[in-house]
């Protein structure tokens, strides 16, 4: 289940205690003390994960704890540390603490980690207090607690081309088309209840894109009407933005009409979202009549004809080598 915000508490591992011992071997009357120091406790550590894409197991288990640290021991034995615990979190989670409210982490790379809670300093044993003067101390310290944060996680994904349009525009049948994601597809809109990702194989090298497929915006979604706020931040971090518009005679909206819907949605969440290179490129075009509409759609908004058919695989070629040249920095048709 895909979830995009979380709360969770941090709790880093308390220190352990020192040790009060005195030195005991037969034939010795006076030993000097001997406690060993306390382990310190694990922290709390965050790892952004490629192969992690949602922020439900959190939700699940919103309490992270570290292991303390062990007491330490006679003869001078240090206790052991306690284990960091390590949160893996996907690409792209920002981090804040939620009782400030300031960001703490923007984890937007792969194996990026920070640590959140940090885990608590070991007691000194008595053996730390021996000195000329007190030559048989007892005294020892125990461990300082390990700390503990309140965090709010916020996911925004990281892909090179984020897909955008109207529900029902085809974007999740030419995510699958196009690589090997596995949205829902179904001709009613609002099939994609939340983001998808999906890898699209250039075959060459290890050179691939990473599409990203938003739910479908409706009209006041800047606002956060239908959602729409929290999936546009979702396409914050892409470097090219995919605009599909159905132009088939059966299209919920008419095709000029859905263009300028999402364009001013964009232009009102900000973000640059609205100097982003963007494609525009016409869908479902799989007769002569959406091929007429679609003349007639690009002719409106002065842009070039580009159409597909992700059902037939039409134009789908062309459109990998666009997509490819947007990613790369070249200007946009």
């Amino acid at each position: 289940m895909f979830r995009d915000e979380a709360v969770m508490i941090a709790s880093a591992g308390d220190g352990g205690a020192g040790c009060s011992s005195m030195h005991r071997e037969k034939y010795v009357n006076m030993g000097g003390p001997d406690g060993g120091d306390g382990g310190k406790g694990g922290d709390v550590v965050m790892l952004a994960d490629r192969q992690e894409n949602s922020l439900f197991r959190i939700t699940r288990n919103h309490h992270a704890r570290a292991t303390p640290g062990q007491p330490g021991g006679g003869n001078n034995r240090s206790g052991r540390g306690g284990e960091d615990l390590i949160v893996l979190v996907p690409v792209g989670t920002q981090i804040y603490d939620a009782d400030r409210g300031n960001l703490l982490v923007d984890l937007d790379e792969d194996g990026m980690t920070l640590v959140v809670a940090e885990g608590g300093k070991g007691g000194r044993g008595n053996a730390r207090f021996a000195s000329a003067t007190v030559q048989a101390p007892t005294h020892f310290e125990g461990g300082i607690a390990g700390e503990t944060r309140k965090l709010r996680l916020e996911l925004k994904l990281v892909a090179d081309v984020g897909l955008l349009g109207l529900p029902n525009a085809g974007k999740s049948t030419l995510l699958s088309r196009m690589t090997a994601a596995r949205p829902r597809v179904a001709d009613y809109p609002f099939t994609t209840l939340d983001p998808s990702l999906g890898i699209l194989d250039l075959g060459h090298g290890d050179r691939n894109l990473v599409m990203a497929d938003i739910p479908g915006l409706i009209e006041g979604a800047s606002d956060g009407k239908g959602l729409g706020d929290q999936f546009l931040r979702h396409i914050e971090r892409t470097n090219v933005l995919l605009h599909l518009v159905d132009c088939s005679p059966m299209a919920d909206a008419e095709p000029v009409e859905a263009y300028h819907i999402i364009r001013g949605e964009i232009k009102a969440y900000g973000a640059n979202l609205e100097t982003r290179p963007t494609l525009v490129i016409a869908t479902k075009i799989e007769d002569e009549e959406g091929k007429e509409r679609a003349k007639e759609f690009f002719a409106a908004i002065d842009r070039p004809l580009f159409a597909i058919s992700a059902a037939t695989g039409s134009g789908l070629d062309r459109l990998t080598a666009e997509l490819v040249r947007l990613v790369d920095g070249e200007e946009e048709l």
